[in-house]
């Protein structure tokens, strides 16, 4: 099978379910956010195993996973049949996602020194790109938000991309910690 099917020369793209929409649709814009996401996150794993595999070996293993849940959102998303129960069996968000991303979050804040000022984003490559994942999760967040509004879709997701966010800042500091790089505080002008 060929990677490119033309499908989409005129600007419109298939859901699941064979309903097309325009590229353009909110629904589009939100699973292409997931997949940038997904893929900026691809990235922050390979940076990590250039660096020290060992080091990060358990934040590896859970960006993986966090991978693999994001595809699930996108197909999730994908599915404009949340609401009249899907034909399809269409993977769903699921709430044991959220728990596992809060006590992932709680384990690696254990690891850290509580903060009580505002951090710059940055310190190391790697945690560099953990913050500018964090930034296209808010901004997938905000588009599966606006997509909320006009259509329905799994609460889940958004709950998801909320925590998903909390822990990619936590995951930012832990691995400027585990550098040895110190976190420069915000001062206001």
């Amino acid at each position: 099978m060929k990677i490119y099917t033309k499908a989409g020369d005129k600007g419109e793209t298939g859901l699941i379910g064979g309903k097309r929409v325009s590229k353009n649709n909110p629904r589009i814009i939100a699973y292409g956010l997931i997949d940038e996401l997904n893929s900026n996150v691809g990235l922050v794993i390979s940076l990590l195993n250039l660096k020290d595999r060992n080091s990060f070996s358990d934040l590896i293993s859970i960006l993986i996973e966090i991978q693999n849940n994001l595809f699930t959102i996108g197909s999730d998303l994908a599915d404009p049949g949340y609401a009249i129960k899907s034909q399809y069996k269409t993977p769903r968000a699921e709430t044991k996602m959220v728990l596992y991303l809060e006590s992932t979050i709680d384990e690696f804040e254990a690891e850290l020194v509580p903060i009580t000022f505002f951090i710059l984003p940055g310190g190391s490559v790697e945690s560099s790109f953990l913050h500018i994942s964090r930034s296209i999760t808010r901004r997938a967040e905000t588009a599966v938000a606006t997509l909320s509004k006009s259509q329905r879709i799994n609460s889940v997701i958004l709950i998801y991309l909320n925590r998903l966010s909390d822990l990619l800042f936590v995951a930012a500091r832990l691995v400027n910690k585990r550098l040895g790089i110190e976190e420069i505080a915000w001062k206001s002008s």
